[in-house]
């Protein structure tokens, strides 16, 4: 028996707008188990994590350059959506995050 994982979508539905999505509304979706769990274990890869924390302790010691905090706000964005990926994944698995 399939999982289901609620999607939140804003795209309508092929040009049918006697079926189209409005902006906000849930659509579930029915999505095999194995996909909800790879999504609930992803991780930031440890050499992207470990440039993370490099960056973010150069970032409180005032010694972040132009490019360097550039980097910084790409890896902290990118780090945020996995864990809001993985955070939506436990939660259709009733699982907390470990």
């Amino acid at each position: 028996m399939p999982h289901t994982l609620p999607l939140t979508t804003a795209q309508p539905n092929c040009g049918d707008s006697a079926s189209a999505i409005s902006p906000g509304e849930k659509l579930v979706m029915e999505t095999p188990r194995e996909l909800i769990e790879s999504f609930a274990a992803v991780r930031l890869p440890s050499k992207a994590d470990s440039r993370l924390q490099w960056l973010m302790d150069r970032n409180s010691a005032g010694q972040l350059q132009g490019v360097e905090f550039e980097e910084l706000e790409a890896l902290v964005e990118l780090s945020e959506n996995l864990s809001l990926l993985r955070a939506k994944a436990l939660h259709a698995l009733g699982r907390q995050p470990t």
